[in-house]
């Protein structure tokens, strides 16, 4: 009667730890890409195991008066879709893992699958 007993609690205990959600994955690695600084002087900026399936928008490229990243690289294990606005909105061009772009491409934020 014990026995089956702490089978039963182990059994459900197990049950209930796969059935919670994990925390939210991640992509592994780098993107870089480059803005321009209040001084008018280009600096790289770096996200680093960016969080998968959320937009990021890029805080140094984000307002109205300030010019666009650009040159991004996408050094993660996923797909980079980069965005010309703020909050993941308006033109997108995807970057695949390891891929890049030149100062053509101008983006503002990002978010990668």
């Amino acid at each position: 009667m014990r026995f089956r007993t702490t089978v039963a609690a182990a059994v459900g205990a197990l049950a209930l730890i796969v059935s919670v959600p994990g925390s939210a994955s991640a992509a592994v690695g780098e993107f870089t890409y480059v803005y321009t600084d209040m001084h008018g002087s280009p600096q790289t900026g770096t996200l680093t195991h960016p969080k998968s399936r959320e937009c990021i928008t890029l805080v140094e490229a984000a307002g109205e008066y300030v010019p666009p990243a650009h040159s991004p690289r996408n050094r993660t294990n996923a797909t980079a879709t980069v965005f010309t606005s703020r909050d993941c909105d308006g033109d997108h061009y995807s970057l695949r893992p390891g891929g890049s772009a030149g100062p053509l491409l101008k983006l503002r934020s990002v978010v990668f699958s």
